[in-house]
């Protein structure tokens, strides 16, 4: 529903429609099917929502506002993307599959906020989202949810190793926490709502 009806007043606008393959652009997006009952299928289909929503509410900031705070925190829109691609890495790669990651808390700055390195470009970020979610997919494609991670990369035991089906829960409220901050970030930015 938008409108009115949902409390949109006058001067407030829709985010932009995702349109192309520009930097920011996403493909169109969709919740999962209200008959969708498989657990692995809601899983990967909320996350890839997710994923998009991100996408989508980042694709109509300019580079200042992308690389500006509008809180009191003082993250980014910028840094929150390459925060997010650090914790698939860090749960997928590092975590489920235990795959050497060199530095998989990259996103961290020295004050312990979240940065993104000095001189990388926007476009170097959302690229390397890309390349993580493919490979958070590829990770996930064909691991049954009851898998244990592996032992020997974040986790050192078996006892504190999740399943996948715990990680992917994890993922997704992670995604949800953060799109909903940049919820609000895009609506000081310049006015955008929508979900």
């Amino acid at each position: 529903m938008t409108g009115p009806e949902r409390g949109q007043g006058e001067g407030r606008r829709q985010a932009p429609e995702p349109a192309g393959e520009a930097p920011g652009a996403v493909a169109p997006r969709g919740e999962p099917g209200p008959a969708v009952s498989d657990p692995r299928e809601l899983l990967a289909a909320q996350l890839e929502f997710h994923r998009d929503t991100l996408l989508w509410k980042l694709s109509g900031l300019s580079e200042a506002q992308l690389r500006t705070s509008g809180l009191p925190s003082g993250w980014t829109p910028l840094e929150l993307l390459w925060h997010l691609l650090h914790v698939e890495r860090r749960w997928l790669c590092w975590g489920f599959r235990a795959e050497p990651v060199p530095d998989p808390w990259a996103d961290d700055g020295p004050d312990g906020r979240w940065r993104v390195p000095d001189g990388m470009t926007t476009e170097a970020v959302l690229v390397r989202f890309r390349e993580q979610r493919e490979r958070s997919r590829a990770i996930v494609a064909g691991a049954p949810l009851a898998e244990r991670a592996a032992v020997g990369g974040r986790f050192a035991t078996p006892a504190e190793a999740p399943t996948l089906g715990w990680v992917l829960c994890h993922l997704l409220q992670e995604y949800a926490r953060h799109v909903g901050q940049l919820d609000v970030v895009r609506e000081l930015a310049d006015g955008a709502v929508g979900e």
